[in-house]
């Protein structure tokens, strides 16, 4: 009934039997594991076409993530490259188109591990804000990596809030192009990824200035390094940020723009126009440009945010029914940690919001799809709507997988810490989504203005006399406190709606229906004093909610590993020595220790520095 045992190609050599005490988890199953699988892939059809991915992805030396915990930072950078390069040769040799379920499986299976990705970002825009012609010039040369392509919005000094970035692009109707230049230390251009020493050209957000007067943000391809060798163009100053606290595979990094000029037609013309001499022309509306932002939010959280706390629930919880720790009873032998009530607080939630993000991200997509084209038709009805979900799902959606992420970190004890447990690296990776592509709190306060309660607020202290935007600021964490409350309710009912459609798999919505009682108990379980203060609840029903939690953590427990294994992560994706399939954990961590470089490569310190140290004492007798 679950899925196939998935072997371990590591070059490990002990005895790959799977480890009894992750076996017995495995060995009573109360639903079938691989239907699971196939409900979170969509069909079994797409279960079938990502192993087959997978497959191939990981029998290709040149594609491995092994040594990714002991490379440096430029080693990474140039293994990233290395892995896009060889992918995009089996794309071609297999015919796997540029937006194929293939190339997106064999991304998943490479843990985003590749170069390039914000070619991605600047295909997206493109296709939101650029005009058909301008679609059909640019979006082949990038599917044929004839151009490497970044998005260039954030700068030193501004971020989220569009209005304030500072880089210009000031038209000159005698020739007809635009003069894009930072006027400023804080215009630099900051943080774009693949910027550093990849890109060639960059999609740079910056203020219009045409007939006299600033036309607000428009975006504008940049030619920044030569086709010929790759060096940078006259007036750009080009580099890498430095040292991040992960991403060491991607060279984020800063555009400076001394008055560099480009055509008239590499301003992205679908919602604005500049005409020949200057005349612009408004085809949409202010919040357009916003688009390209909301198309990035919603496929990130899909590919990116929510598969890092899915993996960091699955390492978690495999590893704490092969740890033993401490009696529950004295004649006992040491407890799986597993077994510890603690244990399972900490991690069946995260459990729980892995599962119910993943139908919110479904239903996020079901209606950007509903809504993307009408968008591009320049009907913008929806855009509003779009626009405040898409940043609140974000902004909640991330915010809780890093929580999850190093709960599941810290359940996991001291081999928690070691990177070769997968865990920091994911944490740390996590950690970046609360700021890139909007930051949390500005993005919940963004959906917050379509919030009644929040709106009330607001108008109370109006009418007293206060200023619209200092009433605004003074009741902004009322905001932030009824933005993620109207989240947490519309992630509640979208889980519930998702399992109302499972009635024909009683098994799989029961164990289902767990995981979103827990989810929706923990929500009123971490915000007790809002229920009680705002008198939805009573001291006496929130015990009742205590205990129907409580009661809900022994029957999730039975089907943990059941609920991770569908997850269905090869050992090869998760790269962790405690999350493997096996369970074999504690030979794992043993051999890919002996792996590292500092046991291989000598001491470097013992004859400069130890060795005098140590026979230093021999001088003085």
């Amino acid at each position: 009934m679950g899925s196939p045992v998935h072997r371990v190609s590591m070059g490990d050599t002990w005895s790959r039997q799977v480890h009894p005490d992750i076996e017995s988890e495995r060995h009573v199953q109360s639903f079938n594991v691989e239907e699971l699988t196939n409900i979170l892939d969509g069909g079994a059809q797409n279960t079938a076409l990502r192993r087959k991915v997978e497959s191939i992805i990981h029998r290709e030396p040149e594609l491995s993530l092994k040594d990714n915990y002991f490379m440096t930072q430029n080693e990474r950078y140039e293994a990233a490259i290395k892995k896009k390069f060889h992918i995009q040769m089996l794309a071609q040799r297999l015919g796997w188109s540029e937006d194929s379920r293939e190339l997106h499986y064999a991304n998943r299976s490479l843990s985003g591990d590749l170069g390039l990705a914000l070619q991605f970002v600047f295909q997206k825009a493109l296709r939101s804000l650029g005009s058909e012609e301008q679609i059909a010039k640019w979006d082949p040369l990038c599917n044929k990596l004839q151009i490497l392509a970044t998005y260039a919005q954030t700068e030193l000094g501004h971020g989220t809030y569009l209005q304030g970035l500072e880089t210009e692009a000031t038209y000159d109707a005698a020739t007809q192009e635009f003069v894009v230049h930072s006027p400023t230390l804080t215009a630099i251009k900051w943080w774009p990824g693949d910027l550093g020493r990849s890109a060639t050209h960059a999609l740079v957000q910056a203020q219009l200035i045409c007939s006299g007067a600033q036309q607000g943000m428009h975006a504008f391809i940049v030619p920044i390094r030569s086709l010929e060798d790759h060096s940078p163009l006259p007036g750009i100053t080009v580099g890498d940020i430095g040292p991040k606290m992960d991403f060491d595979h991607s060279d984020n990094g800063f555009l400076r723009l001394d008055h560099v000029r480009v055509p008239r037609e590499n301003m992205l013309s679908r919602f604005a126009q500049v005409l020949p001499d200057g005349t612009y022309i408004k085809l949409g509306t202010a919040k357009s440009n916003y688009l390209s932002m909301v198309v990035v939010r919603v496929d990130i959280l899909s590919n990116e945010v929510i598969p890092l706390l899915q993996k960091a629930c699955v390492i978690a919880v495999r590893y704490s029914v092969i740890r033993h720790q401490s009696r529950l009873r004295p004649s006992d032998p040491e407890a799986k940690v597993l077994d510890y009530q603690t244990q399972q607080q900490k991690l069946f939630p995260p459990l729980a919001k892995a599962y119910a993000f993943h139908f919110v991200a479904n239903s996020l997509l079901e209606f950007f799809h509903r809504s993307y084209s009408s968008i591009l038709d320049r009907d913008f009805r929806l855009l509003p709507e779009l626009h405040a979900l898409s940043a609140g799902m974000k902004a909640l959606v991330s915010d809780f997988c890093i929580q999850g992420a190093e709960l599941c970190r810290r359940a996991c004890g001291g081999h928690g810490y070691s990177k070769l447990s997968g865990l920091p690296s994911l944490v740390t990776r996590v950690t970046a989504s609360c700021t890139y592509e909007g930051e949390n709190t500005v993005l919940y306060l963004q959906t917050a203005r379509l919030i009644k309660d929040s709106v009330h607020h607001l108008q109370t202290l109006m009418q007293s006399g206060a200023d619209r935007h200092e009433a605004w600021n003074q009741t902004t964490v009322i905001h932030l406190q009824a933005a993620k409350a109207h989240l947490y309710y519309v992630t509640v009912k979208i889980f519930t709606e998702a399992l109302e459609k499972l009635e024909n798999q009683p098994a799989i919505q029961q164990v289902l229906k767990r995981l979103c009682d827990l989810y929706a108990l923990h929500g009123i379980m971490t915000n007790t004093g809002d229920f009680l203060h705002d008198g939805f609840l009573s001291g006496a029903q929130i015990d009742v909610a205590r205990k129907a939690y409580l009661d809900l953590l022994p029957l999730i427990r039975k089907d943990a590993i059941l609920l991770t294994d569908a997850f269905d992560f090869t050992d090869q994706c998760l790269n962790s020595a405690l999350g493997c399939y096996d369970g074999n954990v504690y030979e794992r961590l043993f051999h890919w220790a002996q792996k590292s470089p500092t046991n291989t490569q000598g001491n470097p310190a013992y004859e400069k520095y130890i060795r005098p140290l140590l026979q230093g004492w021999r001088s003085r007798l």
